[in-house]
């Protein structure tokens, strides 16, 4: 996997409002229903104090606090939320939880609100996230969770996104603390990189440096299976140059290319891209009704500048070699449907010459 520099990234990102369609679209597939909660009421906070690590180092977040009056509302409406997000919706498990901490964030695109949850019974802690409902966010984690090997749980009320904490040991902090690992299998770590990088690419998910993503590790029976899952959607097909949805062209990533040059002959990396696509091939089968429902729903969604979807559409045409196939493409949607069409189509023909 050859190294470029990639485009800058919008340091602020636009936020799009849900659109009706979408809202039908997510009320269907029961991502939208009537929250006790919402982004604004959390807003309205009377202090803060700064979170900081082991190491005492500013974490970005700071811990808020309210008005007597309010916290005990806010924290049964969050209890609430969070068993919605879990289950089916209230249960009496409710009342063996509490509200331990409310973190608020200002760097990044949607200044989220996360929430720490603790049940009083085993002390055992979750955490999930209040944030603007942004509909570019929202339909990354739609395509996660139906073209990706994970499920997202996340809910939508108006202006208020409710999401589940993904856990994992972020890239970043991978790379310092485990990657030098001597139980480590440094192939399987390779491997799973470039399947990773395939699907991101495959799904158009930008701006996957390595704190934007985690390692999810399995102890098999004779070693350790590693997956490396995203956590951050706001960059869903939002950039006009298409190698920022490939996560092997930023420099947070360079370990991990270097080593997947180092330990994998390009067929090996050719025989995974493959598999990768086959996956995905067969998930777009499988949830073929609700890839089409969802490509109505937010069709006229833009998700982007004009600039930018130009820019995507015409370089991904050439990369396709159907210029003609992308340039009636006026929204992002558009251009990922029409992406994911030319790996159906790809995947057609090579099936039509091996017959």
């Amino acid at each position: 996997m050859p190294q470029k520099p990639s485009d800058h990234i919008s340091k602020k990102k636009l936020s799009f409002s849900v659109s009706k369609p979408f809202k039908k679209y997510l009320r269907r597939y029961g991502r939208e229903m009537n929250l006790p909660v919402s982004y604004d009421m959390l807003k309205h906070f009377d202090g803060s104090i700064p979170v900081r690590d082991n190491l005492g180092k500013d974490t970005y977040w700071e811990t808020v606090f309210y008005n007597p009056v309010m916290t005990d509302e806010i924290h049964a409406g969050l209890k609430r939320v969070y068993s919605h997000l879990k289950s089916s919706g209230p249960t009496q498990a409710e009342e063996h939880l509490h509200i331990e901490r409310i973190d608020y964030c200002l760097f990044g695109n949607s200044k989220p609100f996360r929430i720490k949850i603790v049940n009083n019974y085993n002390e055992v802690y979750d955490y999930f996230y209040i944030k603007v409902a942004d509909s570019s966010r929202i339909f990354g984690m739609e395509l996660e969770h139906l073209l990706s090997p994970y499920w997202i749980n996340f809910l939508v009320d108006d202006n208020t996104l409710a999401e589940e904490h993904i856990s994992g040991i972020p890239g970043d902090m991978f790379i310092e603390k485990y990657l030098d690992k001597p139980e480590f299998n440094i192939k399987k770590i390779a491997k799973e990189f470039v399947k990773f990088n395939e699907r991101c690419f495959t799904r158009l998910l930008g701006d996957m440096r390595s704190y934007n993503f985690v390692f999810d590790l399995t102890q098999d029976f004779d070693d350790i299976q590693f997956r490396i899952r995203a956590i951050d959607f706001d960059q869903q097909s939002y950039e006009g140059n298409k190698n920022i949805y490939l996560p092997q062209f930023f420099k947070e990533n360079n370990v991990f290319v270097l080593m997947v040059q180092k330990y994998l002959h390009p067929d090996v990396i050719k025989q995974y891209q493959q598999e990768e696509k086959a996956q995905i091939i067969r998930r777009i089968k499988a949830q073929r009704q609700r890839l089409r429902d969802l490509r109505v729903a937010a069709s006229d969604e833009p998700l982007s500048t004009a600039e930018k979807i130009k820019q995507l559409a015409t370089e991904l045409g050439a990369f396709h070699n159907n210029l003609q196939g992308f340039q009636s493409c006026t929204t992002m949607p558009q251009v990922m449907y029409q992406h994911l069409k030319e790996l159906l189509l790809s995947e057609k023909k090579k099936n039509f010459g091996a017959s």
